[in-house]
């Protein structure tokens, strides 16, 4: 029997209930037998692995790879996959560097294969690591099942601070950020940016994206979510707007229908 979350409600208010039962629902999501022998498998295999082309053939421990990046949705593509691995991060003009997406370099990053001699998959606590992300990951994906909102906020809760803590520049996070499709999704819907936001010039993007920060936020430094408070008040914009963009939604859908009611019988008037 699969992992069902236990989410009541929806918007922030939800939120709050998720986060307060999150130990409880993730170790019984940890505990499901399918995760359990997918770990076991993964700790078993993956020290005996040295290169790209052994892990993109073995369907099982690609599926924990993928999914400890959020990348499952490609692990069809084993030729692009491979490509990734075998090209590493340390060129700047790896596949991995070049690609937007983010996760794409820290999934190569992480399993070393274009980088060293010797992969990460041979150090003592790389499953460890590996396997920490994956069920992360993939609880938010169960989470999404329910409430793909909740999934995002998950994201980003993790995700964000991480970034925030790292060397670049914080016009280079916001890059970054612009190149992270669901931290894109949220940052636009909390700062309640219309959906051709993304047609304008990419500088001009980020420019947009610093000003609102600092006009809901106190500031246009990515660096200031490193702070939890921080991000939590993101991610409360978020789930608010969210709501009240879906109620607006049905209640259009209601005029609409209450309309087509009200004109109903005039269309079946003789003549």
């Amino acid at each position: 029997m699969s992992f069902t979350p236990v989410l009541p409600i929806g918007g922030y208010a939800g939120w709050a209930f998720l986060k307060r039962t999150m130990a409880q629902q993730t170790a019984t999501f940890n505990a499901q037998p399918s995760v359990r022998r997918d770990e076991a498998y993964f700790r078993e295999k993956i020290g005996s692995i040295t290169t790209a082309e052994q892990l993109v053939n073995d369907p099982r421990l690609l599926r924990v790879a993928l999914g400890a990046f959020g990348l499952e949705a490609d692990i069809g593509n084993k030729f692009f996959i491979r490509k990734i691995l075998e090209g590493g991060t340390l060129k700047t003009d790896s596949l991995a560097n070049k690609l937007a997406n983010k996760q794409y370099q820290k999934f190569s990053n992480a399993f070393g294969f274009g980088n060293f001699a010797t992969p990460s998959t041979k150090l003592s606590d790389f499953a460890d690591k590996i396997l920490g992300s994956y069920k992360k990951q993939q609880f938010a994906v169960a989470v999404g099942t329910q409430n793909e909102d909740m999934r995002l906020a998950l994201n980003l809760e993790r995700e964000l601070p991480e970034l925030a803590k790292t060397s670049a520049s914080s016009l280079s996070k916001w890059y970054t950020i612009m190149g992270n499709p669901p931290l894109r999704t949220v940052f636009e819907r909390a700062f309640g940016l219309p959906a051709s936001f993304g047609a304008i010039n990419i500088d001009k993007q980020a420019e947009t994206l610093q000003a609102r920060s600092k006009a809901l936020l106190g500031s246009g430094d990515v660096n200031q979510f490193i702070d939890p408070a921080k991000v939590d008040k993101l991610i409360r914009q978020f789930l608010v707007r969210s709501e009240i963009s879906e109620s607006a939604s049905s209640l259009q859908t209601g005029q609409i229908a209450l309309t087509l009611l009200q004109q109903a019988p005039r269309a079946f008037r003789r003549p």
